[in-house]
């Protein structure tokens, strides 16, 4: 894992935990997605998309849902 995608992977995560309100996983997902669509620049949705895309990937389960929503083009 590069240092930017293990920074990108830290902070989605960290966004995950504050976010972490309920037990239901779709939900927590969607409020990462949110905010990384809102807030990210559309270069760090690409290289986080690009990492958990890869084979080397290591992230939970809410960031791989979050990023599987995720739009890079917006």
């Amino acid at each position: 894992m590069t240092v930017q995608a293990s920074k990108l992977v830290r902070m989605a995560q960290q966004i995950a935990d504050n976010n972490n309100f309920t037990p239901d996983v779709d939900v927590v997902a969607e409020k990462v997605a949110q905010h990384i669509q809102k807030y990210w620049d559309p270069r760090m949705r690409q290289q986080i998309i690009d990492y958990a895309n890869s084979d080397e990937a290591q992230v939970t389960q809410i960031v791989a849902r979050a990023i599987s929503q995720i739009r890079v083009n917006t």
